[in-house]
């Protein structure tokens, strides 16, 4: 029998974390000669003692499992962690469990239970690194995208691969094979909102105009989609750092499109919400925001699955308190 595996997949990259999760799957099916029973639970949602009983319960079905824990970071020593960090200290045979979180570490006796070599972070790809992905991507696929469409691209998708990934591959449907012209920004600003689903982007569009239901039912189909509220106030974050640049240039009377292209503001569309948002709550509230983002990410790691909801509709109603 083959001997049983333990990784940690840490960190907000979500496009390297599922490469990495596909290249498990592959040498599991190349291993046993057929896919791995493949089962994922979502820390928060199903018991930790549930989760134990499960890996200690060999298939019926299959010669492999790949098991899958998402939002590890919610497991608490409290919850029976204890008994799930006794199995990853001696795992099933032919069972590979990979704990996943956005954040960069989980408790700590569940941590210290994984092998060295079996942990890694996936750390966000570096800003500069960003446009040359892009590039290749489409360069690999036979399309060709001039430097403007590069940086629409960067203002509109979530950032991570996975989402950049996803779109570009939009966009090339698109497009269509065989095209010899280069895609351009407002093409990219056009077909994206073709296929543009619920994300942190389109939830600032509606707290930049004070709309606070929309907000809520932005908030609502990212929740029902499995997006965890960490991950929903880092984009938050994120786009709220960019606002206190833009109102820094709006102070100073600097609004040119290459001062705003300089901040990454370039498209139609995100000079219109930076422009609601300076209108909804102004340079004076823009470090206020970015305090709150702070002090509900705490709140919502702190306090786990039963609370995390509750917690992210409150930071919608503090944020949308510090209107002008």
């Amino acid at each position: 029998m083959a001997k049983g595996e333990v990784f940690l997949f840490l960190g907000p990259e979500l496009g390297e974390k599922l490469d990495a999760i596909e290249r498990i799957r592959g040498e599991m099916t190349k291993k046993y000669g057929a896919a791995p029973e493949e089962t994922s639970f979502y820390a928060g949602d199903t018991p930790t003692v549930d989760i134990n009983s499960f890996l200690l319960n060999a298939s019926l079905f299959s010669e492999s499992r790949l098991i899958l824990v998402k939002n590890a970071g919610l497991l608490k020593k409290k919850d029976d962690a204890a008994g799930l960090a006794a199995y990853i200290k001696s795992p099933a045979d032919d069972t590979t469990l990979i704990l996943i979180s956005d954040s960069n570490s989980i408790d700590r006796s569940l941590e210290s239970a994984v092998p060295k070599d079996a942990k890694r972070i996936f750390w966000e790809l570096f800003d500069n690194k960003k446009p040359e992905w892009i590039r290749s991507y489409f360069h690999r696929e036979g399309f060709s995208v001039d430097e403007d469409a590069v940086d629409a691209i960067l203002e509109l998708v979530e950032n991570n691969t996975d989402a950049l990934r996803r779109e570009c591959s939009h966009l090339m449907l698109f497009a269509g094979k065989g095209r010899a012209a280069a895609i351009k920004a407002d093409e990219v600003e056009k077909w994206l909102s073709h296929t543009r689903s619920e994300s942190a982007f389109t939830l600032f569009s509606a707290l930049a105009a004070g709309n606070l239901s929309k907000s809520i039912e932005i908030t609502n189909t990212l929740l029902a989609g499995q997006e965890t509220p960490v991950a929903v106030i880092a984009g938050l974050t994120w786009c709220f750092k960019r606002f206190r640049d833009y109102c820094e240039l709006a102070a100073r009377g600097a609004l040119s499109d290459f001062e705003l292209k300089k901040i990454g503001v370039s498209t139609v569309r995100s000079k219109r919400d930076y422009a609601n948002a300076e209108r909804t709550f102004g340079l004076d509230s823009a470090g206020r925001c970015i305090s709150l983002c702070a002090e509900y990410d705490i709140a919502v790691r702190a306090g786990g699955s039963a609370v995390e909801d509750i917690f992210l509709h409150l930071y919608l109603y503090k944020l949308l308190s510090l209107k002008k």
